[in-house]
């Protein structure tokens, strides 16, 4: 059903999200003007009924005062494309960051776009690419005046209430938490939020990655192990001889398990599109949040062991303990234990 109140928004930056989002808002009613540096990005987009930006300066000229300018951009290039945008507003204009900038950053960008009379918003979005028909939970941090304008824009790419069952204990009735967005907070509590979410999915992931490799090496007193003093020998081989299908694992998860979740179906349907995931390369990035969230943690004097053993995982898959293992490598060949040498 189409929104009751329209709004326009800009969007600067056509990737998967930003395109979703543009075609979410669209059809609920909203009127959108977009730019991207890619040409067929913002043609794809006109053709379903946007308005396409040459530039930024025309993006900001066919936006209608008071402005709302959506970021959907890499961390890394927000400060350059603030700096172009900026000069192109005027005071009562609102930017919003969906990406997931850092949140200090947040906190001195709306100082200093205060200083000119322009909002400033953090919107941590979370949905991926299945954000279009799911909806995106938002987390929003920014000075009331900006957010509540902006409340049909998230209330539409919000997911709603849908299905989900009410929270069986929770009294209140106002707020807009249930529908899947939340004002957090003042500047940089958006994407404070977001960025201890995707920290604990990193922990979620690992667990889950690791608890599906134990199961994938059940099989480990079947296999003929080097038998020598370097060797930690299998004590009971015969209490591991299963030959368990791990896609089947991860499937049967998802039907009434307390661990189902998003990610085991995203990890379900990797095995059912790759059984032994040789499409994968076992490499794992990490954009920010999660070193963020440690450094947060880190800050204050909480204990957060699982994110950031996750997080020391992701570099271990990128080889960037390498040579780490070589220096152990060498200690061990110096003790007179056996080490591997390169010939």
């Amino acid at each position: 059903m189409a929104t009751d109140r329209p709004m326009q928004l800009g969007m600067i930056g056509l990737g998967r999200m930003g395109a979703n989002l543009v075609r979410r808002l669209m059809r609920d009613g909203h009127r959108c003007v977009v730019y991207d540096v890619d040409a067929d990005a913002i043609r794809q987009l006109e053709a379903e009924g946007a308005t396409g930006a040459t530039s930024l300066q025309d993006f900001a000229a066919k936006l209608d005062p008071p402005r709302a300018a959506w970021l959907m951009l890499p961390t890394a290039i927000v400060d350059a494309t603030l700096t172009q945008l900026v000069p192109l507003l005027a005071p009562g204009d609102t930017i919003i960051d969906g990406g997931n900038s850092y949140y200090r950053d947040d906190i001195t960008r709306a100082k200093q776009l205060a200083t000119q009379g322009i909002h400033y918003v953090d919107c941590g979005t979370s949905g991926g690419v299945w954000g279009l028909e799911r909806g995106y939970c938002l987390m929003i941090g920014g000075q009331d005046e900006a957010v509540n304008r902006l409340d049909p824009i998230f209330k539409t790419i919000a997911p709603g209430k849908g299905d989900v069952e009410p929270t069986p204990s929770r009294t209140r009735t106002d707020g807009t938490a249930p529908e899947g967005y939340l004002h957090c907070g003042p500047n940089g509590a958006g994407h404070f939020v977001k960025m201890v979410h995707n920290g604990v999915e990193y922990g979620m992931m690992a667990a889950i990655a690791e608890g599906l490799s134990v199961i994938k090496h059940a099989d480990a007193g079947k296999q003929t192990r080097t038998v020598d003093a370097e060797t930690t020998p299998l004590r009971d081989p015969e209490a591991y001889q299963y030959d368990i299908d791990v896609g089947e694992v991860a499937e049967v998860w998802r039907r009434g398990s307390v661990v189902g979740s998003w990610l085991v179906d995203l990890t379900a349907d990797a095995f059912a599109r790759s059984p032994e995931l040789d499409d994968f390369t076992g490499r794992v990035s990490d954009s920010g949040e999660g070193r963020w969230t440690v450094l947060a943690a880190l800050d204050e004097g909480v204990p957060a062991t699982v994110i950031t053993t996750a997080l020391y995982e992701r570099f271990e898959s990128r080889q960037l303990g390498e040579f780490t293992d070589r220096i152990l490598s060498a200690m061990r060949s110096e003790f007179g234990g056996h080490a591997e040498k390169k010939p």
